[in-house]
């Protein structure tokens, strides 16, 4: 996400859809509220909104996370907190060439870089990308790409709080295998530049189905996301479909198991799971009332990776206010 800065201090989060203005939650991390509030005061001129409604903006309730009603997995216990240079972590999803290690990155404002951290959080490796900016990554995902035979690791350029880019970026390069080297550089990678059906819309989850390799990508700022499917093999410029509209406001990261059965969604407050009995394709499986999941709220927790094994999940969150970010793991029962 890109940040702002403001010298008064925020409390509430709220948010703006495509028909006006609709408070949603609440979190207590100053740069992405403040954030939030200038987006409003920006779209209330912009709708000639009546400047009476400054106060109910800035002091309304905020809701608060849904109750668990699953016990599929433990309650989340940390592992390791993250090194300094990773800050902002945004995404976050399991090695397939390096077992017990994952890949995550910074979002905004950061270079553009992707950093392999083992199960302590602790980062094994920093790949560089040659030649390209950091405009706002937000995900990190893991499938097949030009050659089918081999694993790819994809860099989702595809937030976009402000709604200004028509094209969202996605980075993909053969995943590297953990060496002596603690930092490399990747030059060979490709760009793929993927436009939305219905316009400028900020996204911050990206999952690849592991069956049919689709890349799947859900919408943020909206009263209900949206969901769009990419169909494999991807051309360096494609459009996405639109195959869903779902009842969930800003979700920040997602995940599918590895034998594609289950699913993960993750807003600020709660974690969503759908389990596929019915063998529904993935779109109308997110239209099925989900599970709560526990979930131990984080300052600013915008990621979440199944582990490879089946055995559980984790989550990871952002430096906030000095404290670093935290990798964490909920077990499977």
């Amino acid at each position: 996400m890109q940040r702002l800065t403001f010298s008064h201090e925020c409390t509430n989060k709220h948010e703006l859809n495509q028909f006006g203005i609709r408070a949603i939650s609440c979190y207590s991390w100053q740069d992405e509220l403040c954030r939030e509030k200038a987006f409003i005061i920006q779209s209330m001129f912009r709708f000639k909104i009546c400047f009476a409604l400054i106060p109910l903006i800035f002091f309304s309730n905020c809701s608060k996370g849904k109750k668990s009603d699953s016990t599929l997995f433990e309650k989340g216990v940390p592992v390791g907190q993250v090194d300094d240079r990773l800050h902002e972590a945004s995404g976050l999803v399991e090695s397939i060439a390096n077992p017990k290690h994952l890949w995550t990155l910074n979002d905004s404002g950061n270079p553009a870089e992707v950093f392999l951290i083992d199960q302590t959080a602790k980062i094994k490796l920093v790949c560089k990308l040659a030649g390209i900016d950091n405009r706002d990554f937000e995900d990190i995902a893991i499938g097949a790409g030009s050659d089918s035979s081999k694993n790819y690791v994809y860099v989702a350029d595809i937030g976009d709080n402000l709604t200004r880019y028509k094209v969202k970026l996605i980075y993909r390069f053969e995943e590297p295998a953990l060496e002596a080297d603690k930092e490399i550089t990747i030059s060979k990678f490709e760009t793929l530049q993927v436009t939305l059906p219905d316009g400028v819309r900020d996204s911050e989850t990206l999952m690849i189905e592991p069956d049919s390799h689709d890349m799947i990508l859900i919408s943020k700022l909206e009263d209900s996301v949206r969901v769009y499917r990419i169909a494999y093999p991807f051309d360096k410029k494609t459009k996405a479909t639109h195959v869903a509209t779902i009842p969930y406001f800003k979700i920040v990261a997602g995940g599918i198991s590895m034998n594609g059965e289950e699913v993960l969604l993750k807003d600020y407050d709660n974690i969503y799971y759908w389990k596929n009995q019915a063998d529904f394709p993935l779109e109308q499986l997110l239209q099925q009332k989900p599970s709560i999941l526990l979930y131990e709220r984080e300052k600013q927790g915008e990621s979440i990776a199944w582990a490879r094994d089946g055995s559980g999940y984790y989550t990871l969150s952002e430096k906030v206010k000095g404290k670093r970010g935290e990798l964490l793991f909920y077990k499977r029962r």
